[in-house]
């Protein structure tokens, strides 16, 4: 009989008290009831019979145990090679549906349609570790207000490297405050690394991954608990063509000059201005630097300073008297292309 879990309890059970009583008593009679086919310990007996533990004596009276050692082996090994036939024989089926898998996740069917919903981070976040696993070509991520831990950054930067390797161009948006957290400067020294690009924009953005210029994923007006996948051509051409307005206006992450450091400061200095004459509250103008309420305040505080006034107010007088708008830079910028 093949050999499985009910044998094996079959055997815990009562083959083995079984062999016990025999190998103490120096074997057991063939005539003895309990034995016999419809008696109480038949199954227990014919399992010990089966796999050798017990042999018939020469004139048939007894049944005899024999070395447990010398049977282990004849049915222990069998079941190992089974056991290593099927483990070998589900990594091919694996295999075989990971192929299919990736089909699957590559047509508009495995999404519902050019637009659909995914709810939960860990769905979010497993459905972008399957499309990144999957990319060919190119990944397209716009990050503001970059929140994520070094656990997140870990996982994701090993995701996105392992992407990198297998031949991915990889271009990454942060807002300029991404630059001042320690866990994002070791994550993008080890992404440029591998290839990647990384550049900072002063502006606020929303997030955004494009995998292969075929479908992107944006956050739901819910939420970051949500996601709207975007597989529509003309859409997702959309959306990248807004990723790429943005990119050719940002700067390099890992640049330090004096130039460009100084450059972003103006940037946000601006930034902090426009926020202020537009009646934004705090909460609002820190999210839209990226920075928390508290840097913020501090940024607030300078231009103060810098205009030698003590509120808000006074501040926002003396900016509209001086006719500064915090839009001096692009003006400028576009002075200069006319030229």
């Amino acid at each position: 009989m093949p050999l499985g879990q009910r044998e094996r309890d079959l055997f815990e059970q009562q083959a083995t008290p079984l062999y016990e009583e025999i190998v103490t008593s120096g074997g057991i009679s063939a005539s003895d009831k309990r034995i016999a086919k419809r008696g109480e310990l038949h199954q227990a007996f014919e399992l010990l019979a089966e796999v050798g533990l017990v042999l018939k004596s020469d004139d048939g009276a007894q049944w005899r145990a024999t070395d447990p050692a010398a049977v282990q082996a004849q049915v222990v090994a069998p079941l190992g090679q089974q056991g290593a036939e099927l483990i070998a024989e589900s990594a091919h089926w694996a295999q075989a549906f990971s192929t299919l898998s990736h089909a699957w996740r590559r047509s508009p069917s495995a999404v519902g349609g050019p637009f659909a919903e995914i709810r939960g981070l860990a769905t979010i976040g497993n459905f972008l570790a399957s499309l990144v696993s999957d990319a060919e070509d190119e990944l397209l991520t716009a990050q503001p207000q970059d929140r994520r831990g070094v656990k997140q950054l870990g996982e994701v930067g090993a995701r996105e490297i392992a992407a990198l390797k297998r031949g991915v161009k990889m271009r990454t948006l942060y807002q300029h405050a991404a630059r001042r957290g320690a866990d994002t400067r070791k994550y993008v020294a080890a992404v440029t690394a591998a290839g990647a690009e990384v550049r900072t924009l002063d502006e606020f953005f929303n997030r955004l991954i494009v995998v292969d210029r075929r479908i992107a994923i944006i956050p739901s007006h819910e939420g970051l608990t949500a996601a709207m996948v975007v597989s529509d051509k003309s859409m997702v051409g959309y959306l990248v063509d807004m990723f790429e307005r943005h990119w050719e206006r940002a700067r390099p992450f890992t640049s330090s000059e004096t130039s460009l450091v100084r450059d972003i400061a103006e940037e946000q200095r601006a930034m902090t201005i426009r926020m202020l004459l537009e009646g934004r509250a705090d909460p609002a103008g820190a999210k839209r630097l990226g920075v928390s309420p508290r840097t913020y305040a501090g940024y607030v505080a300078d231009l103060k300073n810098e205009f030698e006034v003590e509120t808000r107010f006074q501040l926002g007088y003396e900016m509209g008297k001086r006719g500064i708008s915090g839009r001096e830079t692009d003006e400028l910028a576009a002075g200069d292309t006319t030229k």
